[in-house]
C-alpha cells in the first residue's frame, strides 16, 4: 500500500524557529517562509486514473524512445486510491491500450464481468422495466473497486519509476514572470486554526516542472484557479454536476447476483428533478448501491443523503437488502456538462486532464476510460515538450477532438442538456430516447446552457419540506452513522479548509441569504454533515436572527458539492493539510 513518506516531507526544509518563538505561536506569514524546491520534468497533480495513466504512459515513452524523463505525482488523500469514489462499471479500452497484459499483472483488484443490463422505472411501491440504450449496454465491462484499482495503477507507476507521494496536497500554482504556471506548491502542514505556527510546522514544498498536469478531479481547486486566471471556459459553457451518494453492501446470498447492472429512475426523485439510481453486483458477495442527483435541483429542502436513505426503503431494495450488512458509504460530485462544458485543455506550461476537464459520458454513467485516455494523449503531447520538440501542450487537445473520446462524448452531446430545455424532465426523457436510439447525435444542433447549478436553485418560499421517513437501522441510519464508515480523519485544529470570505458582515451576509431565503440549504445539501445553521444570540460574530452558520470542517469528505451548489457561491473549497479527508478502499 502507498503511503504518506514522512521521511521525504520532513527532508524538505522546514522552518527554524526559537523555542521562544514556538512556544508564542507566530503567525504565518507566506512572504517570509522558506521553501524547498526540486526540479521537475513533469509535476501531476492527483492520482487519479486520469494522473496515473499520464505518469506511466510517459515512462513506457522513456523506455520507447530512451530519454529519461522524471516524473511526480503529487496526491493528497494519504494513501493514493482513499479519495477515489466511483460506481463503478468500466469501460477496459483506456485500459487496454496502456497495459495490454493487465489481465496477468500481480495485484489486480477483483474485476467482476458485467454479465447483464437493465433498466427500471421506480414508483414508490413498484418497478417496471424500461428500454435499455445502446450507450448504457455493459457487455465486455467490469464491476470493480475504483479505490482499489486505483491503488493498484499506482503501484505500476512507482515500479516504472514514477515518484508518488501520497499526503502532499498541491494548495496553489506557481508561476513564472512571464505569467506560465511554473509548477505547484503544496500545503502548509503543522498550522492551528488561527493559522499559527505549531512546533510540528512544515512550509509547503515547490515542484518546478516543465509541464504541470491537473488531474484533480470534478471541481478541483487548483483546476478552478486555473480556469480563472487563463479564461479556459471562454468559449465554453459552465460545468454542470451531479451529486453521487453511494454504499456497498455484502447482501445475502440468496440475492446476490455476480455481475448484474441494474440502472434506475424515478422514483424516490420528482418529476421535476434529474437524477437516477444504480445497482451492481461486484465480485465476493458484495453489492454496491447509489443515486446520482443533478445539481441543478431546485428544492432547497432536498438531501441528496437522505434521498438515498428513502430509496431503500422501496420493495425492491428492502429485498436486496434484508439479512445483509452495510460496510462503506461515500459521496462525490461528478461532472455533468459533458461535451459543451469542456474548457480549453491546455494552457501556459501545462493541461487539464480526467475529471478536471469533464470527460464523463452522462449517459454511460462512465467516465474511467474518458479519463484515462485523455491523460495517456496528454502524456504524449508533454514527452515531446519535455524534450524540445515542442513549445506547449496544443498537440493534446488536437490529437483529443481526434480520438475515440471526443467521438463518443459528441454523440451524447444532447442528452444530458436536453432535460434542462423547455422540454422537462418528461421530454428530456423522449428526446433523449430518440437521440440515443436513432439520431445518435447526427443532428445540426447543440443544446448550449449559461446557467450554473447555484442559479438553479429557487427559493424556499416557492416549496414545501420534504417530509422524509425516519431511519429504520440497519437498512437506513442518520448520516453520522454512515459518516463513520468513511474513516474520514483531518488533523486537529488545522485552518478551516472550507472557506467564507474574511470578517463577520460576510458570515452575517451569508446566513441572512441562505437561511432567510434557502431555509439553510446545505445544512442538508452536504453529504457529511459539514454545514449546519445553529441558534445564536445577538451577541455572536456573524449571526443573523438567531442563527449562526457552523462548519464541522472535519466531517468533510471532498465531494466539493458546497462550492457548487451554495446560492450565495461564497464558500470557496480549499484543499486541507495533505493527508486529510475520507479512506475508502472498497468504494
Amino acid at each position: 500500500m502507498l503511503c504518506v513518506r514522512g521521511s521525504f516531507r520532513r527532508s524538505v526544509g522546514r522552518l527554524i524557529h526559537s523555542s521562544a518563538l514556538r512556544r508564542e505561536r507566530p503567525l504565518f506569514d507566506p512572504t517570509s517562509v522558506e521553501r524547498a524546491e526540486d526540479d521537475v520534468d513533469v509535476c501531476i497533480v492527483g492520482a487519479g486514473p486520469a494522473g496515473l495513466s499520464a505518469a506511466i504512459r510517459l515512462k513506457q515513452l522513456e523506455q520507447e524512445k530512451g530519454n529519461e524523463i522524471r516524473v511526480v505525482v503529487l496526491e493528497k488523500g494519504p494513501e493514493v486510491g482513499s479519495h477515489i469514489l466511483s460506481g463503478a462499471v468500466i469501460e477496459p479500452r483506456a485500459l487496454n491500450e496502456l497495459i495490454p497484459d493487465w489481465k496477468s499483472r500481480e495485484g489486480l483488484p477483483a474485476m467482476q464481468p458485467a454479465t447483464s443490463s437493465a433498466m427500471r422505472w421506480f414508483t414508490s411501491k413498484s418497478s417496471l422495466p424500461m428500454p435499455h440504450p445502446p450507450q448504457m449496454s455493459n457487455k465486455g465491462n467490469y464491476i470493480l473497486s475504483l479505490s482499489q484499482f486505483t491503488t493498484w495503477l499506482g503501484t505500476i507507476a512507482e515500479e516504472m519509476g514514477v515518484e508518488v507521494y501520497p499526503g502532499f496536497a498541491g494548495a496553489k500554482l506557481a508561476y513564472n514572470d512571464d505569467n506560465t504556471v511554473r509548477g505547484v506548491i503544496t500545503n502548509e502542514v503543522g498550522l492551528d486554526r488561527r493559522n499559527r505556527m505549531k512546533d510540528s510546522f512544515e512550509p509547503g514544498m515547490q515542484f518546478n516542472a516543465k509541464v504541470t498536469m491537473l488531474a484533480e478531479g470534478a471541481h478541483g481547486s487548483l483546476t478552478k484557479a486555473a480556469v480563472r486566471h487563463f479564461d479556459l471556459r471562454k468559449d465554453a459553457d459552465p460545468q454542470t454536476y451531479g451529486m453521487g451518494v453511494k454504499e456497498v453492501w455484502r447482501v445475502d446470498p440468496s440475492q446476490y447476483r455476480p455481475g448484474e447492472v441494474v440502472h434506475t429512475m424515478g422514483w424516490p426523485l420528482d418529476w421535476k428533478t434529474y437524477g437516477g439510481g444504480w445497482v451492481y453486483h461486484m465480485a465476493d458477495g458484495l453489492v454496491s448501491i447509489g443515486l446520482v442527483i443533478g445539481l441543478d435541483y431546485a428544492n432547497p429542502y432536498l438531501s441528496p443523503y437522505r434521498e438515498l436513505q428513502r430509496m431503500k426503503h422501496h420493495p425492491y431494495f428492502r429485498k436486496l437488502l434484508e439479512g445483509g450488512e452495510r460496510i462503506a458509504y461515500g459521496g462525490r460530485t461528478l461532472n455533468e456538462g459533458g461535451l459543451q462544458s469542456i474548457p480549453k485543455l491546455f494552457f501556459p506550461g501545462g493541461a487539464l486532464i480526467g475529471c478536471s476537464a469533464g470527460f464523463l459520458n452522462v449517459p454511460k454513467i462512465k467516465g474511467t476510460h474518458n479519463a484515462m485516455k485523455s491523460g495517456m494523449l496528454a502524456a504524449e503531447a508533454a514527452y515531446d515538450v519535455v524534450q524540445g520538440q515542442a513549445t506547449d501542450m496544443s498537440a493534446y487537445e488536437d490529437n483529443l477532438k481526434k480520438s475515440w473520446v471526443w467521438e463518443e462524448l459528441k454523440e451524447v452531446r444532447n442528452l444530458r442538456p436536453s432535460f434542462n430545455t423547455s422540454l422537462g424532465i418528461w421530454g428530456g426523457l423522449v428526446y433523449s430516447g430518440l437521440d440515443s436510439l436513432i439520431l445518435k447525435g447526427r443532428v445540426p444542433w447543440t443544446f448550449r446552457s449559461k446557467v450554473s447549478d447555484a442559479a438553479h436553485t429557487k427559493r424556499a418560499s416557492e416549496f414545501k419540506p420534504i417530509d422524509y421517513p425516519p431511519p429504520e437501522a440497519p437498512l437506513s441510519t442518520d448520516l453520522l452513522t454512515s459518516l463513520s464508515l468513511t474513516a474520514t480523519n483531518h488533523a486537529e485544529d488545522q485552518p478551516v479548509h472550507l472557506r467564507l470570505p474574511p470578517g463577520p458582515d460576510a458570515h452575517r451576509e451569508h446566513v441572512r441569504v441562505n437561511v432567510g431565503e434557502y431555509a439553510g440549504l446545505l445544512g442538508r445539501a452536504c453529504p457529511a454533515g459539514v454545514y449546519e445553521y445553529v441558534d445564536a444570540s445577538a451577541n455572536d460574530e456573524g449571526a443573523w436572527e438567531g442563527k449562526k452558520l457552523v462548519i464541522n470542517s472535519q466531517n468533510c469528505i471532498h465531494c466539493k458539492l458546497c462550492d457548487i451548489k451554495v446560492p450565495t457561491q461564497d464558500i470557496t473549497w480549499t484543499v486541507p493539510e495533505g493527508g486529510g479527508g475520507p479512506k475508502y478502499s472498497i468504494t
